[in-house]
């Protein structure tokens, strides 16, 4: 009786195969992050990222409370600096009294928030006397020290008091103008200096419930 010699698969056809199936699962693994990944770092970025803005209760340069929730319904843009500023702080007050004047009748759709990181001297009436080189419907915001910390840390800015020579002091901060939807949503920023024209079309956008 003769036997039937079973046939040993050649070392190249056996490393063939296991290309071919390392290639496939490769695929699949790949098709499965394609589908996975977006939701993923959606995920990450919503469950990371913290929101800007949030809920405060400050005094005008009237003396009045103004919350968060007193703006509910109209958007807003928000700057942070102190009225000892020497140049920032005036700049875009005035830039940004140019572009209420460049919007008409649009410029009542919106309002716009001063608040000051030096709450010590920034008192409301000394907030209401440094306002009036500016556009009226600018709101002049301060506070305690707290209160303060408690709105500059929902909008992530930053700012520190640093001495000066003659025993007194200034104040650094963020010189972003922040622009928030009607319902208290960020909606974009607007950097110290931007061009006009790109200012005003934020704005409208803003005004418009869109996108910066």
């Amino acid at each position: 009786m003769t036997s039937t010699p079973t046939e040993v698969p050649s070392p190249g056809r056996r490393i063939g195969t296991t290309v071919a199936t390392a290639c496939l699962v490769l695929v699949l693994l790949g098709v499965a992050v394609m589908l996975i990944w977006p939701r993923t770092v959606q995920t990450a970025i919503n469950n990371t990222v913290s929101p800007i803005g949030g809920p405060f209760t400050l005094t005008t340069q009237t003396g009045a409370k103004l919350s968060d929730a007193d703006l509910r319904g109209k958007p807003f843009a928000v700057f942070f600096g102190f009225t000892r500023c020497p140049e920032v702080c005036p700049t875009t007050l005035w830039e940004t009294t140019e572009a209420l004047k460049s919007l008409g009748p649009d410029a009542d759709k919106l309002r716009v928030l001063f608040i000051s990181v030096d709450p010590t001297r920034d008192t409301p009436e000394f907030m209401a006397r440094y306002l009036q080189s500016f556009d009226s419907r600018i709101t002049g915001l301060t506070g305690t020290e707290a209160d303060v910390a408690a709105v500059g840390k929902e909008y992530r800015i930053y700012y520190k008091k640093v001495p000066t020579e003659d025993g007194d002091y200034t104040m650094d901060h963020t010189a972003t103008i922040f622009l928030m939807g009607a319902e208290g949503q960020f909606k974009g920023t607007i950097s110290y200096g931007e061009d006009m024209a790109i200012r005003l079309r934020k704005l409208r956008n803003l005004i418009a419930g869109a996108a910066a």
